[in-house]
């Protein structure tokens, strides 16, 4: 029996001569399936999408549980109503200060206390009668006068400046730095 293909059509061929010759086949990545269940595990080694995930749920969980419009804010009422903050209205008060020199030190933006010393046979008192208070302008003082004191322009509270405005009535009024 011989192996080489028979000329004729209606004889059968050997079993393995119809191949064609074989070729090198060349290298490629092998096809991986079913990597789904090792994303969340790539994800969370990534720390930087872990923290966006993170932020993006904690978002999202508290916008679902915020106020929906009529309901108002969830939780414990409040014992007390909220008080409505009031805009503090400044006003420039003008003050004179009884030591000059002390006026010299100060500039434009400092912040000062003043201190009102009321003099007595006994002894003097003083207390503080403005805490905090800006320092917007210096005036440069007049040539006469230098043994007045000198005169300061303070940034303060409508209720803070007429306590000024009485304390410099009835005592000499000192500042310190802040």
């Amino acid at each position: 029996m011989s192996f080489a293909p028979s000329p004729s059509p209606l004889l059968p061929c050997p079993p393995g001569t119809d191949a064609p010759p074989t070729c090198e086949v060349p290298h490629f990545a092998p096809v991986r399936v079913g990597r789904g269940r090792y994303r969340l595990r790539r994800l969370v080694r990534s720390r930087r999408r872990a923290v966006a995930l993170g932020l993006a749920v904690t978002a999202a969980a508290l916008v679902a549980a915020g106020p929906r419009g009529g309901d108002g804010a969830r939780g414990h009422p409040a014992a007390q109503p909220v008080r409505e903050h009031r805009v503090v209205e400044t006003v420039s008060a003008p003050v004179r200060i009884a030591d000059g020199a002390t006026v010299r030190l100060l500039r434009p933006g400092d912040r000062v206390d003043v201190i009102a010393a009321e003099e007595s046979a006994l002894g003097g008192d003083a207390r503080v009668v403005a805490r905090g208070a800006r320092v917007t302008k210096v005036p440069e003082p007049a040539d006469g006068v230098s043994e007045g004191g000198a005169l300061i322009v303070l940034s303060v509270p409508r209720s803070t400046a007429a306590r000024l405005a009485g304390a410099s009535a009835t005592a000499r009024l000192a500042v310190t730095l802040c």
